[in-house]
């Protein structure tokens, strides 16, 4: 059996800076302002993001830990405004084989299909429905409201396969796919193998550099995608 972790955004789809818009509104309603504006957000948890361009702009962490609450209401609302404009604007794309890849998965009776994001739940949510990915699809999810850090989040969905599942899952077995090197690196400290794609933000070589399994350019090669994922075949386009 193979879990397998998906990432979302630049992963699974694009949202043209649907999540970025919403969390600087209400950043700047909660916070009186939304910090600098060239600030990365890829391979980052909502919380992480809001920390540190919060910290930029000079808050202390009491003071940003207290307003957290009010700024997660805040940027979920703002969410599903700025997806639908995204959605009507024609900006939310799904990322090439990803629906032939979930069906190929799904249909397996030794796969479980997952989330590791650093978005909030409900945000992962909206932004799956928003590309018309169902999310009860995953039947496990880590996510950015679990745990500020990304690298805790492999853990996360591992003992809630357990728990909710009743599967065991080695950190062997623990396949994370993701388009940054922060989902590469995310589930070293269990043991999980990773696979990037460079659908995002970071180059073949820039992933290349943090020894995954497997390197795509994209994961509209279902078959041998699939291979990878259950440890019978090695990658192409670069792999490690």
């Amino acid at each position: 059996m193979k879990l397998v972790l998906f990432d979302i955004d630049g992963t699974i789809m694009l949202s043209a800076g649907a999540g970025n818009r919403a969390v600087r509104r209400a950043l700047v309603e909660v916070f009186g302002g939304s910090g600098p504006e060239k600030h990365r957000f890829d391979g980052k948890t909502d919380p992480q993001i809001v920390r540190e361009l919060m910290s930029l702009a000079g808050h202390a962490d009491d003071h940003i830990d207290a307003r957290m609450p009010l700024l997660f209401e805040r940027y979920l609302a703002y969410l599903g405004e700025e997806l639908q404009a995204s959605a009507s604007g024609g900006g939310i794309r799904v990322m090439p084989g990803i629906f032939e890849l979930l069906d190929a998965l799904e249909a397996r009776d030794d796969v479980v299909l997952g989330l590791l994001t650093g978005n909030l739940a409900e945000g992962a949510r909206a932004k799956l429905n928003s590309a018309g990915i169902d999310p009860d699809r995953f039947r496990v999810g880590a996510y950015g409201s679990d745990h500020e850090m990304r690298g805790e989040l492999p853990a996360v969905a591992q003992t809630r396969a357990r728990e909710e599942l009743g599967l065991n899952f080695a950190g062997g077995d623990i396949v994370v796919i993701g388009d940054t090197p922060a989902d590469l690196q995310c589930g070293l400290a269990i043991g999980c193998r990773a696979i990037g794609v460079a659908t995002g933000m970071y180059s073949l070589d820039d992933l290349r550099r943090h020894r995954p399994a497997a390197v795509f350019s994209n994961l509209a090669d279902t078959p041998t995608v699939v291979g990878v994922i259950m440890g019978e075949t090695t990658g192409h386009d670069g792999h490690a």
